[in-house]
């Protein structure tokens, strides 16, 4: 099993290695990134560069490190300026992030001409969370595809394995026009 610090390390490496396959801009994605391929195109696309970075993951300070079909990872950093009044991470960026994992879960095995929107989304902030955590993930994971809506769940946790956060999405499945 590893030390906290080993998982860490790990996750800052991984971190690294997909910020240097980013593109440098943020910006969001044109329709042909897009429009008639599977959900996971715009993904690869992400991952190779070829598609502007995420705004809201500058402005929160975190990214995807991985995705595959029904499963995404979500790395950020908390920081102070995070916090809300009474000192501890607010929790819009624990809804934020485990948001990101959920919809991207949903979205990453949908067919090509499909979209999705957020339904509910259902957050359970378990302990508080600031800088003196250097990162954290939230895990996406698919339940449930089908022809009109899809469900996802997540876990937030920490590099020693601690739950700071659970959550789940009901998503509303749409054809997308061509």
């Amino acid at each position: 099993m590893k030390t906290p610090d080993e998982t860490l390390a790990r996750w800052l490496a991984e971190e690294e290695a997909v910020r240097e396959r980013l593109a440098p801009e943020t910006g969001v994605a044109r329709r042909e990134h897009f429009a008639g391929k599977p959900g996971m195109a715009l993904f690869e696309a992400l991952f190779a560069g070829q598609v502007p970075r995420v705004p809201i993951g500058q402005t929160l300070d975190f990214l995807p490190v991985h995705i595959e079909p029904g499963h995404a990872v979500f790395q950020g950093r908390p920081g102070p300026q995070h916090y809300n009044p009474m000192g501890s991470v607010h929790g819009g960026w624990f809804a934020t992030l485990l948001d990101s994992a959920l919809g991207c879960a949903v979205h990453s095995a949908l067919p090509a001409g499909k979209g999705y929107t957020t339904l509910e989304l259902k957050v359970n902030m378990i302990r508080a969370l600031s800088d003196k955590v250097a990162r954290v993930r939230a895990e996406g994971r698919l339940i449930h595809l089908g022809g009109q809506t899809a469900t996802a769940d997540a876990r937030l946790v920490g590099p020693d394995g601690r739950l700071y956060a659970h959550g789940s999405t009901t998503c509303l499945v749409f054809d997308m026009p061509a």
